[in-house]
C-alpha cells in the first residue's frame, strides 16, 4: 500500500547488496575463525550526570531533584526510526506512546499529568517547542543513531532552561559527538508493511591540527501505514563539527535538517470504532473532478470518508546550534550557545469542497462576496474539491549566555537568554489533480489567488513575532565534604507577543494588531545529602510557567472582540499558568546496584483551557481554575550479574481538577474533583536482559492503567499491557569490516489493541444541560511489529 504522493523508490539497491554481502562475509567468518568479542568503534562522548549501568536505561545521579536518564546503549537497542517520546517510554511517570510501530508518524507524551505543550523540549540546550503553541513533534528532530542521551527532569525545569512554556518540567536530547578516528558507519534497517531504512554516517577523525573533527549522516527512512493506505517518507541528515583547544576551551556545532511527508492515520471516535471496527481508515478512492462544462454547475464527489491522499503532513525544518565554551580565570567559565530554528508545512485535513461563487475574500469591501473559476470551464457556478490547510512558517533565532564562577564552596551559575521567533500563519489553497493529489503538497506552488491578485487564505493570515528573554542566577552550595549540596536558583523567563491578524475568508476584519507580554518570577531549591557513600536523599522545589499560546489573539468573537475597523479590545486576558513542584526523593546507589524512590506533589495555578470567561460572557480560551497531582517513582536497576540484567519502574500519579468549569453564562461543567486525561493512575516498565560477549537478547512489558479521556471523566482508555523482544549479535571483525552487528526488533508481540486520547482539552462528549455533546477522537495502538537492522563500521 503506498501513498499517492510517495514514489516507492528502488530501494537502495548497492546499499543493500552490500549489505548482504557483508553480512554473508561475517557469518562466513564467524564460522572460520574462534568466537570472540568483536572490538567496539569508539564511542562518542555521552553528557549525563552520572555512570551509567546495567542496560542504559538508568545511571547514577547527583541532581537534588528527580531526574532520569537513558544513554546510547539503551538507544542502540531500539528500532532506528524510533522517535524521542518512545524512547522514554519505560520511565515512570512517562506516559508516552506512538502512532505507529516505527515511529515515523509521531507521537504523544504526557509527564506527570502534564501534557507535551506543557514540558519544556531541548536539544543540545535548544528550545524545540513550537513557538506558538508549544506543541512538540518528536519524529522531526535528529537521528536515533546520532542521540548520546535523553534524559527528563520530572518536576523542576533546568533554571538556565530557555523555556517559556514549560510548566510541567523538561526533557532533553544530547547528539553524539564525531569520533575520534576516521570511520563510515551504514546500517539497513528492512521491516513489515515495506518499512526501511538506510543510514550512512562519515566521521572525519581528528584533522591534522589534533583538534577539530567533523562528520556528517543521512537517512532515508519509510513504512506503509498500518491500516489503510498512505505511508510516511522521511529524509534526515545531521551533521557536526568540534574544535577543541582543551578540555576547558572548546566550539562544538551541530545541524539537523528533517524533510518529511506522511498520510495520516485515522483517529476513530468510539461511535466509529464500534460500527467500522479497529482498522477503520481514510477513504482508498478518490472519485476525480466532475467534467467541467462552462455555464451549467458541476459539483464534485466528496469523499467520505476524507481521501488517503488529501490527509497529509508535509514540513522540512533545521537547527543550527553551537556550543562555545572558554575559561578565562582560574574558576570561571563562560558559555554560550547561539541557534537558528527554521521551520516549514502544513499539516492535517487537505481535503476542501469548495464552491467558486461564494466565500472568497473581496478586499476591498472585506466580504466573501468575490468569486473564482477553479476548473477553468469560464463559469463561477461549480462545486470543486481543493487542497487546503494551515501553513506555517518559522523563523528562529536565538542565544543562551551564561558564566559559571567558583568561590570557596560555592558554584555560582549566572547569565541570560534571548529569542526572536517570527511564526508566520497562513491557510492557502491549490487545486488537486484528476488522480486526486494536491498540485504541491506544500501549498505553495499554483496557489489559488483573489480577483486583485491576493492569495487566498481560508481560515486565517497572520504574523506573530514572540521576543523571549529570561536571566537566571544559581548557587550551588557544597557542604560536609561533599555530602551535603544545595542548589538556590531564579529565573526570571518574559515573552511579548505582537501579533498581526490579517484579512482573510474566515477572518473578514480589517488588518489588527495585538501586543501582551507574559513573565514571572521562578524560584527553586534543591537540597541532597549523602548519608553514606552508596544512599542520599534529596529535595526539590521549583516554580514553573506557561505563557498562554498565540492563537488566543485571533479567536474573534470570543478572547478577541472587534470594537471599529482595525481596533480591537482583547477581553478577558489570559493569565501564565504556573505550577509548584515538590519532589522528595530517595537514592541508593552502589556498584552493582542502583534505586531511587521519588514522592512529588503539583500544585497547578491558572490552568489555560477552553471555557466561559464572564467578562467577555462568551466561550473562549481562558484560565478555568487549578489542579493538584500527588504520587510516587521508583527505579531500579542491576549490574549484569552472570550477563542478567533487570531494570524496573513504577509510577503513582493521582490528579485532581478543583474547580468546574463554567462554560456559558448559565450552564457549569462539574469538573471539581476530576482527574486529568491521559493521567494513568499507574504506570509500569520491566525489562529483563541476558547479555553474554557478542549476544544479547531482552524481554520488555510496558503497562498502564485506565485513563480518563475527558475533563468531565465520562470516556475512558481502558488500561493495557505491551510486549516486546530485541535481540542482537555482533561478529567478529573481517578485513576491513569492524562491529559487524545484527539487531532484532519486535514489538507489541501480543499483538494488543488499546487506544490513548487525541487530545487532552475535550471537556465532555456527552451532553449536560445547556451544553452540547464534544467529539473525541484516539489514537490506537499499532498491531505486531518485526523488524531487522544490519549496521558496520568501515
Amino acid at each position: 500500500m503506498q501513498s499517492a504522493f510517495i514514489q516507492q523508490p528502488k530501494l537502495r539497491l548497492s546499499l543493500i547488496a552490500l549489505a548482504c554481502q557483508l553480512a554473508c562475509l561475517s557469518v562466513s567468518a564467524y564460522a572460520q575463525t574462534t568466537p570472540e568479542v568483536a572490538a567496539s568503534a569508539p564511542r562518542a562522548e555521552v553528557v549525563i550526570t552520572g555512570k551509567k549501568i546495567g542496560m542504559g536505561l538508568m545511571v547514577t545521579e547527583d541532581a537534588p531533584k528527580a531526574r532520569s536518564t537513558i544513554t546510547a546503549e539503551e538507544l542502540e537497542k531500539q528500532r532506528p526510526t524510533g522517535n524521542a517520546y518512545e524512547a522514554l517510554e519505560m520511565l515512570p511517570s512517562v506516559n508516552s506512546y506512538n502512532h505507529d510501530a516505527t515511529g515515523l508518524f509521531g507521537g504523544g507524551m504526557s509527564l506527570r499529568g502534564f501534557n507535551s505543550d506543557q514540558i519544556g523540549a531541548t536539544i543540545n540546550g535548544v528550545p524545540v517547542n513550537d513557538s506558538g503553541n508549544f506543541a512538540v513533534y518528536p519524529q522531526e528532530y535528529v537521528d536515533q543513531e546520532n542521540t548520546c542521551s535523553q534524559f527528563v527532569t520530572q518536576g523542576s525545569t533546568d533554571v538556565d532552561s530557555p523555556q517559556v512554556g514549560a510548566s510541567g518540567g523538561n526533557f532533553g536530547i544530547v547528539t553524539c559527538k564525531p569520533e575520534n578516528k576516521s570511520r563510515v558507519r551504514i546500517a539497513q534497517t528492512i521491516g513489515q508493511l515495506a518499512m526501511h531504512k538506510t543510514f550512512v554516517r562519515y566521521d572525519t577523525g581528528y584533522f591534522s591540527d589534533k583538534r577539530s573533527k567533523a562528520f556528517i549522516s543521512f537517512s532515508n527512512a519509510q513504512a506503509d501505514k498500518w491500516k489503510g493506505l498512505g505511508g510516511a517518507n522521511r529524509d534526515h541528515v545531521d551533521a557536526g563539527f568540534n574544535y577543541d583547544w582543551d578540555r576547558f576551551n572548546y566550539v562544538h556545532a551541530t545541524l539537523l535538517y528533517n524533510q518529511a511527508t506522511n498520510n495520516s492515520i485515522n483517529n476513530l471516535t468510539l461511535t466509529e470504532l464500534k460500527n467500522f471496527g479497529y482498522y477503520y481508515d481514510t477513504s482508498p478512492t478518490f472519485p476525480g473532478h466532475v467534467k467541467p462544462v462552462g455555464g451549467t454547475a458541476q459539483r464534485d464527489t466528496v469523499p467520505s470518508p476524507l481521501y488517503y491522499g488529501l490527509y497529509l503532513n508535509p514540513f522540512k525544518n533545521a537547527i543550527f546550534s553551537a556550543t562555545a565554551k572558554f575559561r578565562v580565570g582560574e574558576n570561571t567559565d563562560i558559555k554560550i550557545i547561539p541557534y537558528y530554528w527554521y521551520g516549514f508545512g502544513n499539516g492535517g485535513l487537505q481535503q476542501r469542497s469548495q464552491n467558486e461563487g461564494s466565500g472568497f475574500l473581496n478586499t476591498t469591501t472585506l466580504a466573501n462576496t468575490a468569486a473564482i473559476d477553479l476548473n477553468g470551464d469560464g463559469d463561477t457556478l461549480d462545486t470543486v474539491i481543493v487542497a487546503n490547510a494551515s501553513v506555517t512558517r518559522t523563523q528562529r533565532p536565538g542565544v543562551t549566555a551564561s558564566v559559571t564562577h567558583t568561590i570557596g564552596n560555592h558554584e555560582i551559575l549566572a547569565g541570560g537568554w534571548y529569542e526572536k521567533a517570527t511564526h508566520r500563519q497562513t491557510s492557502p489553497m491549490v487545486r488537486v489533480t484528476d488522480e486526486g493529489n494536491p498540485v504541491d503538497v506544500y501549498l505553495q506552488d499554483g496557489r489559488i489567488l483573489r480577483a486583485d491578485g491576493s492569495q487566498v487564505n481560508i481560515s486565517r493570515d497572520n504574523r506573530t513575532l514572540s521576543t523571549g528573554y529570561q536571566a537566571f542566577v544559581q548557587d550551588t552550595i557544597s557542604m560536609l565534604d561533599g555530602k551535603a549540596l544545595i542548589n538556590i536558583g531564579v529565573r526570571t523567563p518574559f515573552i511579548k507577543r505582537d501579533f498581526t491578524n490579517y484579512s482573510s475568508e474566515a477572518n473578514r476584519n480589517a488588518t489588527y494588531q495585538i501586543a501582551r507580554t507574559y513573565k514571572a518570577v521562578l524560584p527553586q531549591f534543591g537540597a541532597r545529602y549523602k548519608i553514606t557513600n552508596d544512599d542520599q536523599i534529596f529535595i526539590s522545589i521549583a516554580k514553573n510557567m506557561k505563557a498562554p499560546p498565540n492563537f488566543v489573539f485571533s479567536n474573534v468573537g470570543t478572547n478577541v472582540k472587534i470594537i471599529s475597523p482595525g481596533v480591537v479590545q482583547l477581553a478577558g486576558d489570559v493569565k501564565e499558568e504556573t505550577s509548584w513542584n515538590t519532589d522528595i526523593g530517595y537514592r541508593h546507589q552502589d556498584s552493582r546496584f542502583i534505586a531511587t524512590f521519588t514522592a512529588f506533589g503539583v500544585s497547578f495555578k491558572n490552568r489555560q483551557a477552553s471555557g466561559f470567561d464572564p467578562i467577555a460572557n462568551a466561550n473562549s480560551y481562558t484560565n478555568v481554575g487549578d489542579v493538584k497531582t500527588r504520587g510516587f517513582e521508583i527505579e531500579a536497576n542491576n549490574m549484569p550479574i552472570n550477563g542478567w540484567s533487570l531494570y524496573g519502574s513504577v509510577g503513582y500519579i493521582k490528579s485532581e481538577i478543583q474547580d468546574d468549569l463554567r462554560v456559558t453564562s448559565t450552564a457549569t461543567l462539574p469538573l471539581g474533583g476530576k482527574e486529568l486525561p491521559n493521567t494513568p493512575r499507574l504506570k509500569g516498565g520491566l525489562s529483563l536482559e541476558y547479555s553474554q560477549k557478542s549476544f544479547w537478547a531482552r524481554v520488555k512489558a510496558k503497562a498502564t492503567s485506565e485513563q480518563q479521556s475527558t475533563l468531565v471523566n465520562d470516556e475512558k482508555s481502558p488500561g493495557y499491557t505491551v510486549f516486546g523482544f530485541d535481540a542482537g549479535y555482533t561478529f567478529p571483525n573481517y578485513g576491513i569490516l569492524k562491529r559487524p552487528k545484527l539487531t532484532f526488533n519486535w514489538s507489541n508481540i501480543t499483538n494488543k489493541q488499546y487506544r490513548n486520547a487525541s487530545s487532552t482539552s475535550v471537556t465532555n462528549t456527552t451532553a449536560y444541560p445547556g451544553i452540547s455533546a464534544g467529539t473525541l477522537r484516539y489514537y490506537l495502538g499499532a498491531p505486531r511489529f518485526a523488524s531487522v537492522t544490519l549496521s558496520m563500521d568501515i
